[in-house]
């Protein structure tokens, strides 16, 4: 595809972007060659980390059922998850390598090849969404290392709301840099209320480059983080529900619902 500019996103220098990832969810299936449909199944199993989901009307639809169970009873009972991501690392059975050391002391319980659907190194990442969540829900974009490197490890997150979050004034809208185990980064996140619903389309994106990582919802810059993880990293997709927050009587699945989500590399870069 030809660059263009990207005028949605601030830069000290002007930056023209290619376009090399976009799924609209034309059609009424997932394409399993840009999204594996299990969250962190090496640490549970794909049975267990399976999402649920609806693609249709031009849209991807992530949700969790009432009747639907942890995604790892053992370690994380609270939980349950449906989740799309764009690639996939782990080690052998039974070894500790793995993608997204969530607690101490894990051990891959189901072993996989390896994955590489869509891995980013800088650019920018978008999506246009709108969330249906109740207290006990969450809604997030986010991207960690692939982790061909235990230290690679970063994350990302482009937006995170909790259903508890959401009041008549907005909704606290989280985004910023996590360091999990990268001992090169300062985890440096925010979650200010912001006068939004989450429950309209909204754009949310980032904009990464080899010295920071700037945060947008609907073009205007929110924030701007002065570091940056230099390595590949994979999208995760993500509706979550947790049994220890009270659903107060909502009779509903939560759900985020996606219009669409796009990458784009920087092609060039023009002196101001």
């Amino acid at each position: 595809m030809t660059s263009r500019p990207f005028s949605s996103f601030p830069s000290v220098q002007c930056r023209r972007y290619r376009l090399e990832f976009e799924d609209d969810f034309e059609g009424h299936a997932l394409d399993q060659n840009r999204w594996f449909p299990h969250f962190l199944p090496h640490w549970s199993s794909r049975a267990q980390s399976q999402a649920r989901y609806v693609v249709a009307d031009g849209c991807l639809t992530l949700r969790v059922d009432r009747d639907q169970g942890s995604w790892c009873p053992e370690l994380d009972p609270a939980t349950r998850v449906s989740h799309v991501q764009t690639g996939h690392r782990s080690g052998p059975l039974g070894s500790t390598e793995g993608q997204h050391r969530f607690k101490p002391g894990l051990r891959v319980r189901e072993a996989l090849a390896p994955m590489r659907l869509y891995l980013p190194h800088y650019g920018a990442i978008e999506m246009r969404a709108r969330a249906d969540l109740g207290p006990d829900g969450m809604a997030a974009l986010w991207l960690i290392g692939w982790e061909d490197r235990p230290e690679d490890s970063g994350e990302i997150t482009v937006m995170e709301v909790f259903g508890r979050s959401i009041t008549e004034e907005g909704a606290q809208l989280g985004h910023g840099i996590k360091a999990i185990t990268d001992p090169r980064l300062v985890t440096d996140f925010a979650d200010p209320l912001v006068p939004f619903d989450v429950a309209d389309w909204h754009v949310y994106a980032a904009e990464w480059t080899p010295d920071s990582v700037s945060f947008l919802l609907d073009g205007e810059v929110l924030r701007h983080v002065a570091q940056s993880p230099d390595y590949p990293m994979q999208l995760m997709l993500d509706v979550f529900a947790f049994a220890d927050v009270g659903t107060a009587g909502r009779d509903r699945p939560n759900s985020f619902s996606i219009d669409w989500v796009r990458g784009h590399v920087v092609a060039e870069v023009q002196q101001t």
